[in-house]
């Protein structure tokens, strides 16, 4: 499995940062082995299950969303709040610069440590952080600004207070306000895509997937539980979702599939967002060249025709 692969490597990483610095000739030939050692060792990480890739796409050193925001956009300016209650830490949006254009950036937040993944409810926004991503998304609408959004997180929060609040309505409003709008979408699913709370920022012209990234109606622990009351089959049930970008972009779902570096997208962050880039550009340059009324229309048909 990926899982005992990686653990490899996180050896073979240990061992070549306690050698850092030492300039002896032995020193440099263990590096230079250790460093043969781990791309021998990340080349077996090909063919990979189902399994292997939800366990990828969950991966705590995985790139968060702030992450691509410095490695893809320049002069981001933060937007906060619903303007209605609260602002919500696990959305994070505003305006960047992409290619000298103006854009709407907005995305899933989870964080590197156990206090910011608390401060951001880990990545599961509650209404008001669907509220704020509308507010951006209608603004953009306003101005002319293209809108891409990054998608990562195991669901909407069902907390209580969140569904008192009105967690499902907000997820419908999304989604029936990003089905009209007149400015090019495009979503980047990066690392889970669950549930309700993913296509909160799913609904998009292009809707671009990481080779390990996964997008579904639930978790797989979630769906072994509903359907065989046995969440331990959780690998059986990564199979039979077809939740892999693979799987999607045979059925159409999706409209690319961008590749990882060997060993995931946290292997190597320069190459990813290098992918990223080029996918983005290619997409917005394709997307920029149509009217409002086209864009809406093509959004339209690419989710009618899923399933067909």
């Amino acid at each position: 499995m990926i899982k005992d692969i990686l653990q490899m490597e996180e050896d073979l990483l240990r061992q070549m940062e306690e050698l850092k610095g030492d300039e002896r000739p032995s020193a440099r030939l263990r590096r230079r082995q250790l460093e043969s050692d781990r791309k021998e060792l990340l080349a077996t990480c090909t063919n990979l299950t189902a399994e292997d890739k939800v366990f990828l796409a969950r991966h705590p050193k995985r790139p968060k969303i702030d992450e691509y925001i410095n490695a893809l956009f320049t002069d981001f300016f933060e937007q906060k709040g619903d303007r209605a209650n609260s602002d919500d830490t696990s959305i994070l949006g505003g305006i960047a610069m992409y290619q000298g254009m103006p854009v709407t950036v907005i995305g899933h937040r989870k964080g590197n440590t156990l206090e910011e993944n608390m401060a951001y409810n880990f990545g599961m926004p509650e209404p008001e952080g669907y509220r704020k991503a509308l507010r951006m998304m209608e603004q953009a609408d306003k101005f002319g600004r293209p809108i891409i959004t990054f998608i990562d997180t195991p669901g909407a929060y069902p907390g209580k207070e969140a569904e008192e609040h009105g967690q499902g309505e907000a997820i419908a409003r999304n989604l029936m306000v990003m089905s009209g709008l007149h400015v090019p979408v495009i979503a980047v699913v990066t690392g889970e895509g669950s549930s309700g709370g993913a296509l909160a920022l799913g609904v998009a012209n292009r809707v671009l997937m990481l080779e390990n990234a996964i997008y579904s109606v639930l978790s797989p622990e979630g769906f072994a539980s509903i359907l065989w009351k046995d969440s331990s089959r959780r690998a059986e049930a990564c199979e039979v979702m077809k939740l892999t970008a693979q799987d999607l972009y045979e059925f159409g779902v999706i409209e690319e599939i961008i590749p990882e570096p060997l060993g995931g997208a946290q292997a190597n962050r320069e190459e990813l967002f290098e992918s990223v880039d080029a996918s983005l550009k290619k997409a917005l340059g394709e997307l920029t060249r149509m009217s409002g009324h086209a864009l809406a229309q093509d959004r339209y048909d690419k989710f009618r025709k899923i399933g067909q």
